[in-house]
């Protein structure tokens, strides 16, 4: 296959697919390597950005899907009769930033850094799949485990994890030595 084939290959793919495809299952069905895979889907990331299309494709950790370009979300919603989601409260982005921060954590622990109770918010956030249950910790009680999916980092805009912004605590320690590197 030429290099052509393989974008238009993985452009199919994506769009078959209808969800986020990993890269490693790219690879295996275009017989190349992974880390060709991920070239040729980022290639086709850049074409897309270039044509300034209505579709585009987001790579999301080392899985990539093809989405609606948000600027054409309004036309979206109207054809397709959707009611825009209701936000997040407060109570909830709070809980979510403890646990993207932090995860895997228990229910226990985020009550703990909010010091009030959280079932009703998480029994939400993993409603709305923006958090889920990643396995059990072995503790008496085995308490489960979250952290945040896939659909979370889609909502946020997000590649990985990696691109959450520090925590104000970070950048404060962070301030003290640039002032004596001044001096």
């Amino acid at each position: 296959m030429s290099e052509l084939n393989y974008t238009a290959a993985i452009e199919a793919i994506l769009f078959a697919s209808g969800s986020s495809v990993e890269a490693s299952r790219i690879a295996e069905a275009l017989e190349i390597s992974e880390k060709q895979a991920v070239e040729y889907a980022e290639a086709l990331i850049e074409e897309y950005k270039a044509a300034d299309r209505g579709i585009t494709i987001l790579r999301l950790d080392n899985s990539f899907q093809m989405i609606s370009n948000k600027e054409y979300a309004p036309q979206i919603r109207t054809v397709m009769d959707l009611r825009r989601n209701t936000p997040l409260s407060q109570a909830a982005l709070e809980v979510l930033a403890v646990v993207a921060y932090n995860q895997p954590v228990t229910k226990a622990f985020v009550e703990q850094v909010r010091g009030v109770d959280c079932s009703g918010v998480i029994g939400s956030l993993t409603s709305k799949d923006l958090i889920e249950e990643k396995g059990r910790l072995e503790l008496p009680g085995r308490p489960l485990l979250y952290g945040t999916t896939e659909n979370f980092l889609r909502c946020f805009n997000l590649r990985s994890l990696d691109e959450l912004p520090p925590l104000p605590e970070d950048e404060k320690k962070d301030e003290p030595e640039a002032q004596t590197a001044e001096e």
